[in-house]
């Protein structure tokens, strides 16, 4: 085998040294690469597949390999299945073309570990221009990863968590806007239980990540503190997207407080039906409210604030559908819920006013 000559490579003149260091400045820069903390290593361009002809201790406490382990092999075999193959081809171009590169690409350690390596390769060459080696030097990326990515999610959930807390308050504008403030007494009783039909399904929501609430659990909880045994529920296993929960609780709300108060539960024997259904055709769902033993209301010529926010909510915020039917036996309520319901906005129902 031929030996390499090393009479026409020259190293890089420092940026700055004094007379004494320019004299060391070989055992000096060995002594640089050898103690450094950042993993560095050298290939040879002049045989077959660049093998590695130096490695730093910081190369192999990063890699978990041991000096035996790299030395003659490509630096590919820190590359695993979900290496990326665009930042391999980068590689491949720059060694080819003889220009320096950085790219970030996912390595493997010894153990099987997964690192982000954030690679710079540079060209030696020789007094005469021909390529001789390969410089390496890397940068554990993975830590800083690891917190942008945190970042990034911490960003997402505090626009989140804006975006819900401006939904919950353009409805408790609403409620205060619209109830009825004639009585300060009544008016200040019909908010405080409104924001807490809110609050109770906020607390179910959180309780189960944001994720699909169930249609049953949401109509029990909101329904089931006014109807004690008079209420009768069935339907099949149904999730609901988390923007349609809460405008949803305060209209079964407002319903399950205007049955207590005028309907079928404010009767002796009235009692109440609550079903659930998909929709025969798309996404979402039908609800069934089904009074018996209630009258018909007197007619009023002003709609009160729980006929108001029921047709918003339903028909404004979840784009939904609502039919009232009136007869001898009671009240019929069929809400039809297409999906997830449109985005809230502050004023969507002061409209209503």
């Amino acid at each position: 085998m031929a030996r390499h000559s090393t009479e026409k490579l020259h190293g890089d003149l420092p940026s700055a040294s004094s007379k004494a260091a320019s004299a060391d400045r070989k055992e000096l820069a060995a002594i640089a690469f050898e103690r450094t903390r950042m993993p560095m290593v050298v290939t040879d361009a002049r045989k077959p597949d660049l093998p590695i002809v130096l490695a730093n201790k910081a190369f192999l406490e990063l890699t978990g390999y041991e000096a035996q382990d790299v030395l003659g092999r490509n630096c590919r075999f820190l590359q695993g299945h979900a290496t990326s193959p665009i930042a391999v081809a980068e590689i491949r171009a720059a060694i080819a073309a003889e220009h320096e590169i950085t790219v970030e690409i996912l390595n493997y350690k010894k153990s099987g570990e997964q690192f982000w390596n954030r690679l710079h390769l540079s060209p030696i060459h020789g007094d005469d221009g021909r390529i001789l080696y390969f410089f390496g030097s890397q940068i554990d990326m993975t830590e800083y990863r690891r917190i942008e990515a945190l970042e990034a999610s911490e960003h997402r959930l505090l626009m989140e968590v804006d975006h819900r807390s401006k939904n919950v308050l353009a409805i408790v504008d609403s409620i205060v806007r619209l109830s009825n403030a004639d009585d300060p007494a009544l008016y200040a009783a019909a908010i405080q239980h409104r924001v807490q039909a809110l609050a109770r399904a906020h607390t179910l929501l959180a309780e189960r990540g944001w994720t699909s609430i169930s249609v049953e659990e949401l109509i029990r909880q909101q329904v089931m503190p006014f109807a004690a045994s008079r209420a009768f529920f069935s339907g099949p296993d149904i999730k609901m997207p988390a923007p349609v929960v809460q405008p949803l609780a305060l209209v079964l709300h407002e319903l399950a407080v205007n049955a207590a108060h005028h309907g079928a539960l404010a009767a002796a024997q009235g009692r109440l039906s609550v079903s659930w259904m998909p929709r025969t055709s798309g996404a979402g769902f039908n609800i069934r409210w089904q009074e018996v033993g209630s009258r018909p209301p007197p007619i009023l010529t002003k709609r009160g604030f729980g006929t108001v926010i029921v047709g918003a909510m339903v028909e404004k915020q979840l784009k939904g559908r609502l039919e009232k039917t009136w007869s001898d036996g009671g009240l019929l309520i069929d809400i039809e819920i297409p999906s997830a319901g449109s985005i809230p906005h502050s004023g969507a129902l002061a409209q209503e006013k």
